[in-house]
């Protein structure tokens, strides 16, 4: 009993001495925290952060439970590894330092507006419908393009190699892009939420060796951002005309417009989630869409249809609706 007193005052005597400067100490640091990881996780060195954060866990439990070859083998390599990654991601750390050189506090994500999810929804859907509108007059004039859509892995660095656009996805101006006669022509066009954010970008090569020869520089690059992250990315030959797409390293030719649009809109529109608002509006839209249904069945019905079972009451539904879809066609 006298040791839980003498650890509750010590507990009171920690937080009698918290003073305004220990909060702020405490925020600055979160907040450097949260921009050193929102710049790592822009750069391909994210992966590689994850796994040395589990190596130090890792190292850390080996310590606590006397593992000595284990806690010995992982000091060494957490001690000559620092040195290896800062060779390695030269580069990279770098890039990351000019731009906290250059960031301003109220750029950063925390402090942002985020776009509403139902917004995004509809700007990916007009963006989708814009590319493939797109490719399919690129394709009947053979005008070579390449159009990427960013998904969860971060193409940040990738758009660093273009120029930044921030514009609304038109048909119009994916054409002007892919002008033959602009500067852009030649690099990728980078989609984010539904906005074109850069063009001119450079994409890594795949370094696949079993890419049929037919296959032209942009075809490669495509299969290599596919590689290299989860983006999709929609191929224009400037030769045949073909409009292909990348994903998960496998390429998709000759594609229609109908295809290329059902394939965009399964793979980027289920990635925008509803939040808790838009779910309970779904649910009380389908709830009266329902009860409303089930007026309709009793009237034809008779009140039997109220004392239905759920499979009863589904099939009863669809033999009901299908004589309107019937007359609507």
């Amino acid at each position: 009993m006298d040791n839980l007193r003498e650890g509750i005052k010590q507990v009171l005597n920690v937080f009698a001495n918290i003073r305004i400067v220990d909060f702020l100490d405490i925020a600055i640091v979160a907040v450097l925290f949260y921009a050193l990881f929102m710049l790592v996780r822009k750069t391909r060195a994210a992966q590689l952060t994850k796994g040395i954060v589990l190596l130090v866990v890792i190292s850390f439990v080996a310590s606590n439970l006397n593992m000595r070859v284990l806690s010995d083998i992982l000091s060494a390599i957490l001690q000559f590894g620092v040195l290896a990654l800062i060779i390695v991601f030269q580069p990279e750390i770098r890039r990351m330092l000019e731009q906290i050189g250059h960031t301003h506090i109220v750029s950063l994500d925390m402090f942002r507006r985020r776009t509403d999810n139902e917004e995004r929804r509809l700007q990916t859907s007009r963006a989708i419908a814009a590319v493939c509108d797109a490719a399919e007059q690129m394709s009947a004039s053979h005008t070579g393009a390449l159009m990427v859509f960013e998904r969860k892995s971060s193409l940040g660095e990738i758009m660093g190699t273009g120029t930044m656009v921030n514009s609304d996805v038109t048909t119009e101006m994916l054409n002007t892009i892919f002008y033959e006669g602009t500067l852009l022509h030649d690099g990728a066009t980078i989609i984010r939420d539904g906005r074109i954010a850069a063009a001119g970008c450079v994409l890594p090569l795949s370094a696949n060796l079993e890419i049929s020869k037919e296959m032209g520089t942009r075809h490669r690059a495509a299969l290599g951002m596919s590689e290299n992250s989860d983006a999709v990315v929609v191929v224009v030959s400037e030769e045949s005309g073909i409009v292909s797409l990348a994903k998960n390293g496998v390429l998709i030719r000759r594609l229609d417009r109908a295809a290329l649009f059902k394939i965009l809109s399964d793979d980027l529109l289920p990635l925008i989630e509803p939040n808790e608002k838009e779910k309970r509006r779904m649910v009380r839209s389908a709830k009266n869409a329902a009860d409303a249904t089930k007026e309709k069945l009793v009237l034809r019905h008779g009140k039997k249809a109220e004392k239905a079972s759920e499979e009863q009451l589904a099939d009863a539904v669809q033999a009901f609706t299908a004589p309107e879809q019937e007359d609507k066609e």
